[in-house]
């Protein structure tokens, strides 16, 4: 019990790094204030600049697929055959993102640190979120309606691509409505056409 503590705590600590945030002070921005308010790397990309928000995506992502190839091992030896252990430590780690308790449990949306997740646990529904999200973002130039797409594509893939391992199943399931709440705000601005469009 104590290692499973240890673990998943580790794994919510790591996503909790408001690396968004950390970026923007950096460039003398609070990222709270600018745009949407959100700490993850589209407003980054947006209100600090581009290349500071492909490096924040590219740390965000990393600290989920650190939580699933890097955690498990270093910590968790005795823990290494327990089915879906990378993905319980990368739900974790998304949690983290998301609700990180340096920032009053107010966090991003969780998508490209689900990205990296997806890539070390469930490469097959990694695959799928992204061609959607890809597609999507061609059509209608609307991050927050191609990550939408992209959520329900990794939730219906994960029954498809694993259909003799529910519970990782479930768990991509629950991950990708988390994901579609996280964006709520988003979707009333859709509703009304008022959601940012990238040119």
């Amino acid at each position: 019990m104590n290692t499973w503590f240890l673990l998943l705590f580790s794994a919510y600590l790591l996503g909790s790094i408001p690396f968004g945030l950390l970026i923007s002070k950096a460039k003398g921005v609070d990222i709270r204030s600018k745009g949407s308010g959100n700490i993850g790397a589209t407003n980054v990309f947006r209100m600090v600049g581009k290349p500071w928000g492909l490096l924040c995506f590219a740390l965000d992502f990393g600290k989920g697929l650190g939580s699933t190839l890097a955690l498990p091992p270093a910590l968790a030896d005795s823990l290494l055959d327990t089915p879906n252990l990378a993905l319980w430590t990368g739900t974790a780690a998304i949690l983290g993102h998301n609700f990180p308790i340096w920032l009053k449990f107010k966090g991003g949306k969780g998508i490209a640190t689900s990205g990296g997740v997806l890539a070390g646990a469930a490469p097959w529904a990694l695959l799928a979120g992204l061609g959607s999200w890809i597609l999507v973002m061609l059509v209608s130039r609307t991050v927050s309606l191609s990550s939408i797409i992209a959520a329900l594509a990794v939730a219906i893939a994960g029954w498809i691509a694993y259909p003799e391992n529910p519970v990782l199943a479930g768990i991509l399931t629950a991950l990708g409505l988390i994901a579609i709440w996280r964006h709520r705000s988003n979707i009333q601005r859709l509703l009304k056409g008022e959601e940012h469009r990238f040119k």
